[in-house]
């Protein structure tokens, strides 16, 4: 099959969405399909047979496009709209695999060159909106009625976890098949370049550890202030947060000091996929202190794969792949994830009971995989209906 993959993001990056298009491509591409993947600007080439990247060249300079909505993402997506417009004209696919808001495009064009499309639901754009923007709430009827309009003119919906397929039912999806993230445990050859964070900061810590971007929507406030009523009861405790861009950094760096605990939390920057791993195996503890969205963040299932224990907010976010026989589940909010995280700390053979548990979780669920076979399932129905 010629198959053309719309990933409105930078590509390639180490972050989540980017990786998924990856693992994708990289499944195609073992199925010995054609695929032409129109992307930003922004990112690193991968090579696999099969694969044609195709980038969109802004009329202006557009740089640092983080996740999420913002004007630079919407610049870009005007022009991958009018080089995907060009393609449709010029090409003949026997598919369009739309990513994320690319579903709108798909939607407008390919009814047009009789060409079905997959819409590839990573998050729900309304949500992630009405988070962003909270006046936004009086017209939430109206922008969910919007956001199902691809879902329901979509050959197939493949959310990325069971919350989102259920909202795509709801909305009038025809088929619907779930693509579950795996995880990221093995996906890269690890590097050199691992600190060995026991001789880095004591060898007698317990390390509480998070790992990923620091938007807001991530809960480190959540975190921090939680960490600020644990340390006095464990002074042993030290926060090792790694990724986030710098000047995200910056402030949580201040809110620490704000709080006295400059001297607890430590950051890290970003550290390549292939470390993360090493990362994990020495922590004591693993957090996800997700304060909102409905889609589970990819590196849950690093983090349930690392035989590390895992405490996170007992938010659907969360609780659509995790129960407490896999990890520690608290509510959102201060005093409770306090309490989970210092009761979880003290309690070696609890902390080794839902490592375990969660590793042969993932080992069965959210592998590479199990990947594979849902999206070969899906277009062994495109091919079918062909």
């Amino acid at each position: 099959m010629k198959i053309l993959v719309l990933a409105p993001h930078p590509f390639y990056q180490e972050r989540g969405t980017p990786i998924a298009v990856d693992l994708l491509l990289k499944t195609l591409s073992d199925r010995g399909d054609e695929v032409d993947l129109l992307t930003f600007h922004e990112g690193r080439d991968r090579s696999y047979p099969g694969l044609k990247i195709r980038r969109i060249r802004p009329w202006f300079p557009v740089q640092k496009i983080k996740p999420g909505f913002s004007l630079k993402k919407l610049v870009c997506d005007v022009h991958l709209f009018a080089r995907f417009l060009h393609l449709m004209t010029t090409q003949k696919y026997d598919i369009v695999h739309a990513v994320e808001e690319a579903a709108f495009m798909a939607l407008l064009a390919c009814p047009l060159r009789k060409v079905p499309y997959i819409y590839d639901m990573d998050s729900s754009m309304t949500t992630q909106l009405i988070d962003k923007m909270k006046p936004l709430k009086k017209l939430e009827a109206l922008l969910r009625l919007l956001e199902g309009l691809p879902m329901r003119f979509a050959r197939i919906v493949m959310p990325m976890c069971d919350a989102l397929a259920d909202e795509a039912r709801l909305r009038g999806a025809r088929s619907v098949i779930v693509l579950k993230d795996v995880s990221l445990v093995g996906y890269a050859a690890e590097t050199q370049s691992v600190i060995h964070l026991k001789k880095d900061l004591g060898a007698d810590k317990k390390i509480v550890m998070y790992i990923g971007n620091l938007e807001s929507y991530q809960g480190i406030d959540l975190l921090l202030t939680s960490v600020n009523l644990v340390y006095k009861d464990l002074p042993e405790l030290a926060v090792v947060i790694i990724g986030g861009a710098e000047v995200d950094i910056r402030k949580y760096r201040h809110l620490s000091k704000k709080l006295g605990l400059d001297q607890i939390v430590h950051f890290y920057g970003k550290k390549p996929v292939a470390d993360i791993a090493a990362y994990m195996r020495q922590a004591d503890l693993l957090v996800s202190p997700r304060i909102q969205g409905l889609n589970t963040p990819m590196k849950v299932y690093s983090y349930l794969h690392s035989k590390t224990a895992v405490l996170a907010t007992d938010l659907p976010t969360h609780t659509q792949v995790m129960t407490d026989k896999i990890a520690v589940l608290a509510a959102a909010e201060t005093q409770a994830f306090a309490d989970a995280m210092r009761t979880i700390l003290c309690d070696d053979s609890r902390r080794d009971t839902l490592a375990r548990a969660a590793y042969h979780h993932i080992e069965k669920e959210h592998s590479y995989a199990a990947f594979k076979r849902q999206v070969n399932t899906a277009y062994g129905l495109i091919h079918d209906a062909a």
